[in-house]
């Protein structure tokens, strides 16, 4: 279970209890440029988590007739997110919109030098050379492709990459 709607369903409760509409639109507005969170995606992770123990769902009456349902995290639930976040999989190092999902939840890694480590995995995975085209085993750049569009990938993907390593060497060196 570490999927990208996981983390930020334990994330968002991490922080606060939330009616299940709340934690749907958090989710959205966090992923939703990236995946839509529909009741059919959210609910069955809500009860599989419930079933495993992570969260809680207290009955509370709604402010109209119908009862809201309230979600919390057990305390199993704060140490799987407190360890998901420490140790995150693989893919949350080297996909994008995971990594912006584990990243927006670091803070509540107790201790720097764990954020560190985290950051430092992430700084070497955009270090290696990469790309989305090759010529063979070589990685091209932009220089390298004729089609604009496809130089358009890689000029915009060159910036965001220089950036990304920038905020994260700045930050490594703040959390010492």
């Amino acid at each position: 279970m570490s999927s990208l709607l996981d983390l930020a369903v334990l994330g968002f409760l991490h922080e606060e209890p939330l009616h299940g509409y709340e934690l749907r639109t958090r989710i959205a507005r966090l992923t939703g440029h990236v995946k839509a969170i529909s009741h059919g995606t959210l609910y069955p992770a809500i009860k599989r988590m419930e079933g495993a123990g992570l969260l809680v769902r207290e009955q509370q009456q709604g402010t109209a007739a119908a009862p809201r349902h309230m979600l919390s995290l057990t305390d199993d639930g704060r140490r799987e997110f407190l360890e998901r976040l420490c140790r995150p999989a693989e893919p949350f190092i080297t996909d994008e919109n995971r990594w912006f999902v584990l990243l927006a939840f670091l803070r509540h890694l107790p201790e720097g030098q764990a954020q560190t480590e985290v950051l430092r995995r992430r700084l070497a995975f955009l270090s290696e050379p990469s790309s989305f085209f090759y010529d063979g085993d070589r990685p091209l750049s932009a220089d390298d492709v004729d089609d604009p569009f496809r130089r358009g990938v890689l000029t915009i993907a060159r910036a965001t990459s220089k950036a990304e390593l920038a905020w994260l060497e700045e930050t490594i060196a703040e959390l010492g």
